[in-house]
C-alpha cells in the first residue's frame, strides 16, 4: 500500500522540529519503503505492507515520539482516499479559486454529529467552509492572515483534531503517491 502521512504542527515557529531527513529515517526504521518527503511541514509518502491506516498512524507517531520526545498527531490517507478528497472538492468548478487560498483539513476521525451541525451553522463569510467525511475544505478569499474561520475553534466544536494543507500541496502529495504506485 502507498500511504500519505501528514504531521500536525511540526516545524512551526521553532516548535516540534523534525528534519525531513530524520522523518525518512524513521520511516525506514519502521520498514516503510521509499519514503519521500514534501516541503518542511511534515508530509511523507511511502509504501508498506500494513493495510490499516490507523495502525500506520499509531506506529509513525510512536516512532517519532521515541526518537524526538514529542508525539505529533499524524493523519494518514491512502492514494485512493486522497483521490477521493480531490474528487469531492466542493470548489473544483470555480476557476477563480487559487490553490494557496484553499485549505483541506485532514481530520483525525469522524466529526461529532452535533458539533458538525453547529459548525455548519457558523457565520463564516467571506470564507467558505465545507466538511465532507474526514475532510474540511476552507476557502480563504482574502488570505489566511486574519481568518474568520479559526480552525482551533472549529476542531473544539467538532471534537476531532486535524492538519491542513493547501490545495497545491494536496495535489503534489497525490502526484507523488500515484507515481510511487505506478513504480510498484
Amino acid at each position: 500500500m502507498v500511504f500519505i502521512a501528514m504531521l500536525r504542527g511540526v516545524n512551526v515557529g521553532g516548535n516540534k522540529m523534525i528534519k525531513m531527513e530524520v522523518l525518512r529515517e524513521i520511516c525506514a526504521a519502521l520498514k516503510f519503503r521509499g519514503a519521500q518527503t514534501y516541503v518542511q511541514s511534515g508530509n511523507v509518502v511511502f509504501m508498506c505492507d500494513e493495510r490499516d491506516a490507523a495502525v500506520v498512524e499509531k506506529k509513525l507517531a510512536a516512532a517519532i515520539e521515541k526518537k524526538l520526545r514529542f508525539r505529533p498527531d499524524v493523519m494518514v490517507r491512502t492514494t485512493a482516499q486522497m483521490r477521493a478528497v480531490v474528487a469531492q472538492n466542493p470548489f473544483a468548478k470555480r476557476r477563480e479559486i487559487e490553490g494557496k487560498r484553499l485549505l483541506v483539513t485532514f481530520l483525525s476521525g469522524k466529526p461529532d454529529p452535533e458539533g458538525l451541525q453547529a459548525v455548519r451553522a457558523m457565520k463564516t463569510e467571506p470564507e467558505e467552509l465545507h466538511i465532507d467525511g474526514r475532510e474540511a475544505f476552507t476557502h480563504y478569499p482574502n488570505g489566511m492572515a486574519r481568518p474568520k474561520v479559526v480552525w482551533t475553534r472549529v476542531e473544539k466544536v467538532l471534537k476531532v483534531s486535524g492538519t491542513a494543507r493547501n490545495w497545491n500541496s494536496v495535489m503534489a502529495l497525490l502526484e507523488m503517491a500515484e507515481a510511487m504506485e505506478a513504480r510498484k
